[in-house]
Protein backbone atom coordinates (compact mmCIF):
# COMPACT_ATOMS: atom_id res chain seq x y z
CA UNK A 1 0.00 0.00 0.00
CA UNK A 2 1.24 3.61 -0.95
CA UNK A 3 1.07 5.95 1.92
CA UNK A 4 -0.19 9.31 1.14
CA UNK A 5 3.73 10.87 2.14
CA UNK A 6 5.15 9.00 -0.51
CA UNK A 7 1.77 9.28 -3.44
CA UNK A 8 1.98 13.31 -2.62
CA UNK A 9 5.84 13.16 -3.24
CA UNK A 10 5.12 11.08 -6.97
CA UNK A 11 2.04 12.61 -8.14
CA UNK A 12 3.70 15.35 -9.54
CA UNK A 13 6.01 13.36 -11.58
CA UNK A 14 3.02 11.14 -13.08
CA UNK A 15 1.21 14.39 -13.80
CA UNK A 16 4.55 14.73 -16.34
CA UNK A 17 4.08 10.72 -17.17
CA UNK A 18 0.53 10.83 -18.25
CA UNK A 19 1.12 14.27 -20.39
CA UNK A 20 3.30 12.81 -22.15
CA UNK A 21 2.03 9.81 -22.76
CA UNK A 22 -1.24 11.20 -23.76
CA UNK A 23 0.39 13.78 -25.95
CA UNK A 24 2.44 10.41 -27.37
CA UNK A 25 -0.82 9.12 -28.51
CA UNK A 26 -2.33 12.28 -29.42
CA UNK A 27 0.33 13.44 -31.76
CA UNK A 28 0.48 9.96 -33.59
CA UNK A 29 -3.51 10.60 -34.56
CA UNK A 30 -2.09 13.87 -36.63
CA UNK A 31 1.09 11.93 -37.95
CA UNK A 32 -1.93 9.46 -39.47
CA UNK A 33 -4.07 12.14 -41.02
CA UNK A 34 -1.05 14.24 -42.31
CA UNK A 35 1.68 11.63 -43.22
CA UNK A 36 -0.06 8.35 -43.37
CA UNK A 37 2.23 6.93 -40.38
CA UNK A 38 1.99 4.67 -38.51
CA UNK A 39 -0.79 3.73 -40.80
CA UNK A 40 -2.67 5.39 -43.55
CA UNK A 41 -5.74 7.18 -42.18
CA UNK A 42 -9.02 4.34 -43.45
CA UNK A 43 -10.99 7.50 -45.36
CA UNK A 44 -8.21 8.90 -47.06
CA UNK A 45 -5.75 12.22 -46.56
CA UNK A 46 -8.00 15.16 -45.46
CA UNK A 47 -8.15 17.55 -48.17
CA UNK A 48 -5.88 20.95 -47.23
CA UNK A 49 -7.45 23.56 -45.19
CA UNK A 50 -10.52 21.24 -44.73
CA UNK A 51 -11.48 21.07 -40.86
CA UNK A 52 -10.22 17.20 -40.41
CA UNK A 53 -6.72 19.24 -41.98
CA UNK A 54 -6.91 22.12 -39.50
CA UNK A 55 -7.59 19.13 -37.01
CA UNK A 56 -4.74 16.78 -38.07
CA UNK A 57 -2.30 20.17 -37.61
CA UNK A 58 -3.34 20.92 -34.24
CA UNK A 59 -3.01 17.39 -33.24
CA UNK A 60 0.40 17.20 -34.46
CA UNK A 61 1.64 20.86 -33.24
CA UNK A 62 -0.32 20.62 -29.87
CA UNK A 63 1.03 17.06 -29.20
CA UNK A 64 4.18 18.03 -30.14
CA UNK A 65 4.01 20.90 -27.67
CA UNK A 66 2.33 19.10 -24.93
CA UNK A 67 4.97 15.77 -24.79
CA UNK A 68 7.68 18.55 -24.38
CA UNK A 69 5.49 20.59 -21.87
CA UNK A 70 5.74 23.85 -23.81
CA UNK A 71 2.65 26.42 -23.09
CA UNK A 72 0.55 23.28 -21.47
CA UNK A 73 -2.18 25.25 -20.47
CA UNK A 74 -3.12 27.05 -23.45
CA UNK A 75 -2.05 24.29 -25.84
CA UNK A 76 -3.97 21.88 -23.92
CA UNK A 77 -6.82 24.26 -23.87
CA UNK A 78 -7.10 24.74 -27.64
CA UNK A 79 -6.97 21.01 -27.91
CA UNK A 80 -9.44 20.00 -24.95
CA UNK A 81 -12.13 22.32 -27.21
CA UNK A 82 -10.95 20.70 -30.23
CA UNK A 83 -11.87 17.47 -29.06
CA UNK A 84 -14.77 18.40 -28.03
CA UNK A 85 -16.04 20.31 -31.51
CA UNK A 86 -14.55 16.52 -32.96
CA UNK A 87 -17.19 14.77 -30.32
CA UNK A 88 -19.99 17.10 -30.99
CA UNK A 89 -19.35 17.38 -35.20
CA UNK A 90 -18.54 14.04 -36.06
CA UNK A 91 -18.97 11.34 -33.29
CA UNK A 92 -22.27 12.50 -31.59
CA UNK A 93 -24.48 12.35 -34.77
CA UNK A 94 -23.68 8.78 -35.53
CA UNK A 95 -25.06 7.41 -32.44
CA UNK A 96 -26.16 8.21 -28.46
CA UNK A 97 -23.43 6.03 -27.22
CA UNK A 98 -19.52 6.67 -27.69
CA UNK A 99 -18.61 2.79 -27.71
CA UNK A 100 -20.87 3.02 -30.43
CA UNK A 101 -19.90 6.24 -32.24
CA UNK A 102 -16.57 5.84 -32.08
CA UNK A 103 -15.89 9.20 -30.06
CA UNK A 104 -14.56 7.50 -26.42
CA UNK A 105 -11.11 8.74 -27.26
CA UNK A 106 -12.47 12.37 -28.39
CA UNK A 107 -14.50 12.23 -24.59
CA UNK A 108 -11.07 11.65 -22.86
CA UNK A 109 -8.47 13.25 -25.02
CA UNK A 110 -10.94 16.14 -23.66
CA UNK A 111 -11.22 15.97 -20.44
CA UNK A 112 -7.53 14.84 -20.21
CA UNK A 113 -6.56 17.84 -21.63
CA UNK A 114 -8.72 20.05 -19.56
CA UNK A 115 -7.40 19.02 -16.77
CA UNK A 116 -3.89 19.89 -17.75
CA UNK A 117 -5.37 23.31 -18.30
CA UNK A 118 -5.37 23.48 -14.46
CA UNK A 119 -3.14 20.93 -13.20
CA UNK A 120 -0.10 22.09 -15.44
CA UNK A 121 2.53 19.99 -17.13
CA UNK A 122 4.26 18.67 -14.08
CA UNK A 123 7.78 18.59 -13.30
CA UNK A 124 9.38 17.28 -16.15
CA UNK A 125 8.52 20.00 -18.86
CA UNK A 126 9.79 23.05 -20.82
CA UNK A 127 7.42 25.36 -18.59
CA UNK A 128 8.58 24.04 -15.56
CA UNK A 129 12.11 24.70 -16.40
CA UNK A 130 11.56 28.09 -17.92
CA UNK A 131 9.44 29.06 -15.21
CA UNK A 132 12.73 27.97 -12.72
CA UNK A 133 14.66 30.21 -15.15
CA UNK A 134 12.43 33.13 -14.76
CA UNK A 135 11.55 33.29 -18.66
CA UNK A 136 7.75 32.53 -18.38
CA UNK A 137 4.70 33.74 -16.75
CA UNK A 138 2.93 31.52 -13.71
CA UNK A 139 -0.35 31.42 -16.02
CA UNK A 140 1.42 29.83 -18.71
Amino acid sequence: MIDSTYGAAWAPRVLSVVRIVAALIFLLHGTQKLFGFPAPPPNGFPAVFSLLWIGAILELVGGLLLMAGLFTRPVAFILSGEMAVAYWMFHAPRNLYPTLNGGDAAILYCFIFLYFVFAGPGPWSLDAKLRRDGKLPAWA
